[in-house]
C-alpha cells in the first residue's frame, strides 16, 4: 500500500468511528448517515486510494472538476455528488454525470436539472440548499420560497426531490453550528407538517470537516467531509 492510500485509509476509518460515535449518542443507527468524501481540489489518485479504502459517495463543488474525475475514474463504481452552487447553464452536464445535486435553490434550476435529466435517461436526487443566515456570500432559497419549490416537485419527470442541505455561517466552536442544524430539522418538521410527503424529506444534508459530530447529533443523514479524509488542502 502506498503512502498515499494508508494515510487515506486510516483518515477514513477515524472519520468512521467519530460517525458511529456521534449516532451512538444520538440513539441512531451508523448506517443511517451517509458519509460524503469531498474531493474538490484533491487528485483522481486521492479518489482511487479513498475507494480502495470502501468509500463509494464523493462530492465536488464544481460541475467541470468533477466530470474530470468521473472520467478519470471510470473503472470504480462511485456515487458522485454536486454539492456546490449550481449554475443554471451546468444544470443539464450536472444531470447527465451526478447521481445527487446537493444545492438547489429555486423552481427554474429545479426544472432545468429534470429537464437534463430527462434528457439523459437519468434520475439523479436532488436535495433543496436552505439559506437561513442570510448571508450575502451564499446560496440557497429562502425558508419562505420551500413550499413553492416542493409543490412543484409533483410536476418532476426524473429527478427524485429527497431533502434539505444546508451550509451554516462558519464558527470556531463546533457546539457553535447545532442551533442552525436544529433549526433545520424543525424547518423539515414544518414541511412534512403541511403536507409535503416524507419521502421528499427523508435527507439532511448537514455537517463538514469541522462540525459532523455535531450535524449528526442533530439528526443529519449526510455529512460532506472533506479535509479531514484526504488531508489539509493545499
Amino acid at each position: 500500500m502506498s503512502e498515499l492510500a494508508a494515510s487515506i485509509a486510516g483518515r477514513l476509518a477515524d472519520v468512521r468511528g467519530r460517525i458511529a460515535a456521534a449516532a451512538a449518542r444520538a440513539g441512531r443507527d451508523a448506517a443511517t448517515v451517509r458519509l460524503v468524501a469531498v474531493s474538490k481540489t484533491y487528485s483522481a489518485d486521492h479518489v482511487r486510494a479513498a475507494v480502495a479504502a470502501g468509500q463509494h459517495d464523493f462530492g465536488e463543488n464544481k460541475v467541470q472538476e468533477g466530470l474530470q474525475k468521473i472520467a478519470e475514474t471510470t473503472d470504480s463504481t462511485i456515487r458522485w455528488h454536486v454539492i456546490g452552487h449550481l449554475q443554471s447553464n451546468k444544470a443539464r452536464k450536472a444531470a447527465e454525470a451526478f447521481h445527487w445535486i446537493h444545492a438547489v435553490d429555486s423552481v427554474g434550476l429545479l426544472m432545468k436539472i429534470d429537464e437534463g435529466a430527462v434528457a439523459a435517461g437519468r434520475r439523479p436526487r436532488a436535495l433543496v440548499q436552505v439559506d437561513l443566515a442570510g448571508e450575502a456570500t451564499k446560496f440557497g432559497a429562502s425558508p419562505d420560497e420551500l413550499p413553492g419549490i416542493f409543490a412543484r416537485a409533483a410536476d418532476l419527470h426524473a429527478v427524485d426531490l429527497a431533502g434539505l442541505m444546508l451550509l451554516p455561517p462558519a464558527v470556531d466552536d463546533p457546539n457553535d453550528a447545532r442551533p442552525w442544524f436544529r433549526r433545520l430539522v424543525a424547518l423539515r418538521d414544518e414541511l412534512l407538517a403541511s403536507g409535503v410527503p416524507a419521502a421528499r424529506l427523508g435527507e439532511l444534508s448537514m455537517g463538514m470537516s469541522h462540525d459532523f459530530e455535531v450535524a449528526i447529533e442533530e439528526g443529519a443523514t449526510i455529512v460532506r467531509v472533506g479535509s479531514a479524509i484526504f488531508g489539509e488542502r493545499r
